[in-house]
C-alpha cells in the first residue's frame, strides 16, 4: 500500500498522525481522531508535558495518554532523525466515563471563563471564555506561562493569588482588574480553588468578566452625581415624586419653598404641600394621565401650602420617568413660575376673578359693568370687597397683589385667571 492509500486509510480511523520540527511544532498531521493540525498540536503540547526531556529518552517511547477526556496508546519516535523531525502515532483506545466527558464539554464551552494553572503558573487548561477574554484562543494560551498571557504588572498580581490559594488550601472570593490584549482594563468576579491535576496541586479559577456591568455601574453613578448637581444648585424647585404619590427626592430650593427641612420634605405624600383649590380635580385627571402614559408631561396650577399654613401659587412641570415600563414609575415636578406666600383668604368667586381680570385689562368700572350684564353698583362692591380680601387700598395695588398672589396668569395677555387654564400635555 503506497503512502496516499495509508494516509486516505487513516483519516477514516480514530487515529492521529504527526510530524514535527526541532521545536516539537507540528508540520504536518492526519487522521481521523482530530480535526484540524491545531488540535494535533494541542494534543502534543499536552503529552509531551509528561515525557523527559526529548535528549535524554529513548529513541521511541510508548505510554497511554489522556487528552479533552480521550484514551489514547501513544507512539513517538523522540530522537531527532535526519531532517530534524519526529514522527508519531496516537490511536484512540478508549474515553472516560461519560459523565467527565460531558464536563468537559460545559466547561469548555461555559461562558464563565475558566482555566487551570500548576504552582509554577503555566496553564494545564483554559475554556474558550477565558481565552476570548485575551482576545486569543485556548490553544495559545495551555503550556504558557502566567508572565507570556499577562503584563508584568498582571503576571504579578496572579502568582501572588495563585500562592494564597495553594498556602491556604482553600477556596478564595474575588473580584480583580486585568488587562486585555489591546492594552485596555476589564474586570472579573469569581472563584480561586485548589484542585488536584496530573499527580499535583494545581489552581484552578472560574471568572464572570463584569467589565460592562461596572462600566455600567460607574456611568449610571456618574449621571446621578450630575443630577443631584443640577438639582441642588439651579435653584429650581423640584420633586420626584413616585407613581403612588410619595416625594422620593428633592431639591433645597423645593425644601425652603416649603418652609421645611429636605429631610422632613423626602417622603412625605405629595398632596400635604397642597392646599384646596378649585383646579384640584383637574390636577388629578392630569397626573393619572401622566402614570398611565397618556401623557408624558403637562403644565399645570397648583395652591402650595407651606409648613407655616401659608398658600402660594405655583406654576408646575411635571414630566413623567421609565419610558421602558407600561406605567410611568415616578414624576418629576418642577416649579418654574411661583407666587407670593400669603394667609388664606376666602375663595374667591368666578365673577370676582373675571372682574380681576377686566381691570387688569385697563377697563374702567362702567366698562367691567358692561361686559358682565352688571349693575355699576355690584361692579363696586366687589371691587371693595376684593381690596379688603387682597388688602389692596388702590385699583393699581389691586392687580399687582391679584399676579404675585398667583390669581392671574403672568404669561397671558389679555390678563385671564391663572385656575382657568386647564392642565395641559404634551405626548
Amino acid at each position: 500500500m503506497d503512502e496516499t492509500s495509508l494516509k486516505s486509510l487513516l483519516e477514516h480511523l480514530p487515529v492521529s498522525w504527526w510530524e514535527a520540527d526541532r521545536e516539537l511544532r507540528v508540520i504536518d498531521s492526519g487522521g481521523g481522531a482530530f480535526d484540524d493540525m491545531m488540535t494535533a498540536q494541542r494534543f502534543l503540547d499536552t503529552v509531551r508535558q509528561e515525557l523527559p526531556e526529548p535528549a535524554a529518552a529513548p529513541e521511541t517511547s510508548h505510554w497511554q495518554a489522556q487528552f479533552d477526556g480521550r484514551v489514547f496508546d501513544v507512539n513517538w519516535a523522540l530522537g531527532v532523525p535526519r531532517q530534524g523531525r519526529s514522527r508519531g502515532l496516537a490511536v484512540e483506545v478508549g474515553t472516560r466515563a461519560a459523565g467527565a466527558r460531558r464536563y468537559d464539554a460545559f466547561a469548555d464551552l461555559a461562558p464563565a471563563a475558566a482555566f487551570i494553572r500548576d504552582a509554577d503558573g503555566r496553564y494545564l487548561w483554559a475554556n474558550h471564555a477565558y481565552a476570548h477574554l485575551y482576545g486569543t484562543t485556548p490553544e495559545h494560551i495551555i503550556g504558557e506561562c502566567v508572565a507570556h498571557v499577562d503584563g508584568p504588572a498582571d503576571a504579578a498580581q496572579v502568582l501572588a493569588l495563585d500562592r494564597e490559594v495553594l498556602a491556604r488550601g482553600k477556596p478564595v472570593r474575588h473580584t480583580l482588574t486585568y488587562h486585555r490584549a489591546d492594552g485596555s482594563s476589564g474586570q472579573a468576579a469569581g472563584h480561586r480553588f485548589p484542585v488536584r491535576e496530573a499527580g499535583q496541586t494545581c489552581v484552578a479559577g472560574i471568572y464572570v468578566d463584569i467589565s460592562d456591568y461596572t462600566r455600567a455601574l460607574r456611568q449610571r453613578r456618574e449621571a446621578e452625581e450630575s443630577l443631584h448637581a443640577l438639582r441642588d444648585h439651579s435653584g429650581l424647585a423640584c420633586a420626584l415624586i413616585s407613581a403612588g404619590g410619595r416625594i422620593q427626592q428633592a431639591s433645597a430650593a423645593a425644601a425652603e419653598l416649603l418652609q421645611t427641612r429636605l429631610s422632613d420634605l423626602v417622603g412625605r405624600r405629595a398632596h400635604t404641600v397642597l392646599a384646596p383649590a378649585s383646579e384640584l380635580p383637574g390636577l388629578r385627571r392630569g397626573w393619572h394621565d401622566l402614570i398611565a402614559r397618556r401623557s408624558r408631561r403637562i403644565q399645570t396650577s397648583a395652591m402650595l401650602l407651606d409648613s407655616r399654613g401659608r398658600q402660594r401659587r405655583a406654576r408646575l412641570h411635571l414630566t413623567t420617568v421609565g419610558r421602558s415600563a407600561a406605567r410611568a414609575t415616578s414624576v418629576w415636578a418642577v416649579v418654574t413660575h411661583q407666587g407670593l406666600a400669603h394667609d388664606a383668604h376666602p375663595q374667591l368667586t368666578a365673577s370676582q376673578v373675571r372682574i380681576l381680570s377686566l381691570l387688569a385689562a385697563g377697563r374702567s368700572n362702567a366698562e367691567i359693568a358692561t361686559s358682565l350684564h352688571l349693575s355699576r353698583q355690584t361692579v363696586d362692591y366687589h371691587l371693595s370687597r376684593l381690596r379688603d380680601l387682597l388688602d389692596a387700598p388702590t385699583r393699581p395695588a389691586l392687580v399687582a397683589r391679584a399676579y404675585v398672589l398667583g390669581i392671574l396668569d403672568p404669561q397671558t395677555w389679555p390678563p385671564r385667571s391663572a385656575t382657568a387654564c386647564h392642565p395641559h400635555s404634551a405626548t
